[in-house]
């Protein structure tokens, strides 16, 4: 076991900085989240990405916004700019349930407590830095600034809201994966003071715009407003630009200004991700939370991220939004030893909780032919079906989990992230990718769950399943055939985990009423549920506030008040005593009182 100093962590105070024997910092980054520093933290990775670069860097966690606002100042003022992390998760799903309740526990904060951020905390936190150092560039990033960057719907707010930029006033935003703009912005106001507004995967507000021949000019916020439809129109552009090898400029007008997004950059190369990863973190909190429980430190610090990004282009998820759909692999000898230095942690027992990324079965999964991939604007390589120059070979992530297990010391590696079994079940042209599926599939099941492994059907409809972008329920059913079967043959115990969502834009009650007579037929009591929260930057968020499909821009039907979730959600829990009577009611006032046999014969 290593041992580390104070000065291991990059400083959180000024006795910290001057104990590094600085008198001068060049970028002070203020995080949402507790300051724990590892490759799994996005403001651990930022001040670490530009101390290698060899700057001054200095973190200020969970700064109080409330009282006389010293956190803000005691570190003074940086020479190149300020940095706001608002936290790994968005703010407000972070604070609130999807029935806007408060939260009782926050996960990246010491002992769970639930009030050391603020609402928007990019906001928050630029305003305060504008207000006390007016000439000091401030850059947003994380994944709040990421997916506001231009009109967004606000759930918590039930309205269109501008880009976080004209709210908060901050000089620039740095979306998606910040490591490569960072690098350049810093390297660039080492010479020049002035904020460029020329990197890629930047955003920035201007006065005056002079388009550019492949810019997209979406519909105006004001048009927006005005007419949903408008905004509906604008995130099938938003969407597919997000996820282009090559993209184009995206320009929005807001009263008499424009936001200005540039492109992002090609996706990264083996090695930086590697790099990203390889940085000297301590992969421990900052000593300051001695003796306290930080619970989202505690869910990944003996699990490894192997890859970046993720193609599946869920209509409800923000993951392609921010990190992109292209998969970007480490190297096998990146990985491994990210593992050994996970076994040298104290209380390391010889079992790793994850071996996975955004999903767990797509390491090193990309177009054969890269020229189609860099023409291609589809947001998942998945949907509706498997693109035919995927490349869905398990092989690399079987050498993988194998060269994992054989490290001596290693008693077994769970896969904690979901697996996608359409890719498992994909039927290639090639037999030796065929086999290897089904190798990984029996391998996985032995060999990696922790007794349950974790699904995301999401639904049984396969109508809803469409819209949300997720295979046919069959799909599923057949897995999990699979699953049943290989446990049988090895005499495992191990319970198939599925995930469940109710009221998703395109779903009704009858559909959710099929689905408690599938799931019933299939012997399970659903505990993995969620009711859909409308985030923003989504298909699904858009379509749900919209009314149309933004892609094609047909009016679609999604429950909105607490009356109608309710009674989609109920349909999970029929199992319940205390739910049956409600939802033979609710069978009775749809018509369908052909189900109540099928769920209480």
């Amino acid at each position: 076991m290593k041992e580390y100093r104070l000065t291991d962590w990059l400083p959180t105070t000024k006795k910290e900085v001057e104990l590094r024997g600085w008198d001068e910092l060049d970028v002070i980054l203020f995080s949402g989240d507790a300051y724990i520093d590892h490759p799994s933290f996005g403001a651990a990775v930022i001040g670490r990405i530009l101390e290698a670069e060899g700057l001054r860097v200095a973190i200020v966690p969970q700064p109080n916004w409330r009282d006389d606002l010293r956190d803000f100042k005691k570190l003074g003022r940086p020479r190149l700019f300020f940095g706001i992390s608002p936290g790994c998760m968005d703010s407000m799903v972070n604070k609130y349930t999807a029935n806007k309740r408060l939260r009782s526990e926050d996960a990246y904060t010491p002992d769970g407590r639930p009030d050391m951020r603020p609402e928007y905390p990019s906001i928050v936190y630029t305003q305060i830095l504008k207000q006390i150092y007016p000439n000091v560039p401030v850059i947003l990033g994380g994944i709040e600034a990421s997916l506001r960057r231009l009109t967004h719907y606000d759930y918590w707010q039930d309205k269109l809201r501008k880009s976080i930029l004209c709210e908060s006033k901050a000089d620039l935003l740095i979306y998606g994966m910040g490591e490569k703009p960072i690098i350049e912005l810093a390297q660039r106001m080492l010479f020049n003071p002035e904020v460029p507004t020329d990197i890629l995967q930047t955003a920035y507000i201007s006065q005056n715009v002079q388009p550019q021949q492949d810019d997209i000019t979406l519909f105006s916020h004001e048009d927006c407003v005005r007419d949903k439809k408008n905004q509906a129109a604008n995130f099938r552009h938003i969407e597919e630009e997000s996820n282009k090898y090559t993209a184009s400029r995206i320009l929005q007008k807001v009263e008499e200004e424009f936001v200005v997004v540039n492109p992002p950059y090609p996706p990264m190369q083996q090695e930086e991700l590697d790099r990203s990863h390889e940085l000297p973190y301590t992969r421990l909190p900052h000593p300051k939370y001695m003796n306290k429980r930080i619970p989202a430190y505690d869910m990944i610090k003996f699990s490894v991220n192997i890859h970046r990004g993720c193609f599946g282009g869920c209509a409800f998820c923000t993951i392609s939004a921010h990190q992109g759909k292209f998969i970007v692999s480490r190297s096998k000898e990146s990985i491994l030893k990210e593992v050994k230095a996970i076994m040298e942690l104290p209380d390391f027992k010889g079992y790793l909780s994850d071996l996975g990324g955004p999903s767990a079965n797509m390491y090193q999964m990309k177009g054969m032919d890269e020229a189609k991939c860099r023409k291609c604007k589809r947001p998942s390589c998945i949907h509706p079906n498997i693109c035919p120059n995927l490349n869905t070979d398990h092989r690399p992530l079987l050498d993988i989990y194998r060269s994992v297990d054989a490290i001596p010391g290693m008693k077994k590696s769970f896969i904690g992230s979901g697996v996608r079994y359409d890719l498992m079940l994909h039927d290639s042209k090639d037999p030796a990718i065929n086999k290897a599926a089904a190798e990984y599939t029996r391998e996985l099941i032995v060999k990696h769950v922790s007794g349950r492994l974790k699904v995301a059907p999401e639904h049984t409809s396969d109508r809803v399943l469409d819209v949300m972008r997720k295979p046919p329920f069959r799909q599923f059913e057949e897995f999990k055939k699979q699953f049943d079967r290989i446990n049988q043959e090895q005499n495992l115990r191990q319970q198939l985990i599925p995930y469940f969502i109710s009221s998703h834009p395109g779903c009704n009650e009858e559909d959710m009423a099929e689905l408690a007579i599938i799931t019933k037929r299939l012997n399970f009591q659903l505990e993995q549920v969620q009711d859909f929260t409308p985030t923003p930057m989504t298909v699904a968020t858009e379509a749900w506030y919209t009314g149309l499909h933004p892609y094609t821009l047909k009016p679609i039907y999604s429950a909105k008040s607490s009356q109608d979730k309710l009674a989609q959600r109920q349909f999970f829990f029929w199992y319940k005593p205390e739910e049956r009577k409600r939802i033979i009611a609710e069978l009775k006032r749809i018509g369908r009182n052909d189900l109540i046999k099928k769920l209480y014969q």
